[in-house]
């Protein structure tokens, strides 16, 4: 038996939005609109059946397309705590390591949406820094913008 050791790296947002804490946790809580909140060139759905009732244990699959390769993911929550917190993670997946903290804070009336990810690459450091790391870049910009359109 031998260990692998994978080099991993992380990403990190943080976005205010002018809403209530349940409302904005309401929102995430429906996984139909993560193809709402993910850019076009990913050509991303769900394929699990909606409604998806959301829960620990609760595994999601999707189809995408990475640099135009077909890929089916799949993903579990593995920790659900509304109004404050979830957590996603690849079951299956282009990534060997994908692990997505979701967390939600009250201030001033307003929500802070934290993203904490932390992932490994096929191909390690300089695949995740010439492909990967951009594409995790584009995606929460994407992510940001369409959430300030919907929660202005």
């Amino acid at each position: 038996m031998h260990t692998v050791i994978m080099k991993t790296f992380t990403f990190e947002s943080e976005l205010l939005l002018a809403r209530p804490i349940q409302e904005v946790f309401a929102f995430f809580s429906d996984a139909g609109n993560l193809e709402t909140l993910t850019p076009p060139f990913l050509n991303f759905h769900v394929i699990t059946p909606q409604p998806i009732p959301m829960a620990a244990g609760t595994r999601i699959q999707y189809r995408l397309k990475i640099h135009g390769i077909p890929i089916r993911w799949e993903s579990e929550i593995s920790v659900w705590e509304p109004p404050y917190r979830f957590v996603d993670e690849q079951l299956r997946g282009p990534y060997r390591l994908w692990h997505h903290e979701h967390t939600f804070a009250e201030r001033d009336g307003r929500t802070a949406v934290h993203d904490h990810v932390t992932y490994a690459v096929f191909g390690g450091a300089i695949i995740n820094k010439l492909m990967v790391a951009p594409d995790v870049r584009r995606i929460f910009a994407f992510r940001h913008e369409k959430l300030r359109e919907l929660f202005p």
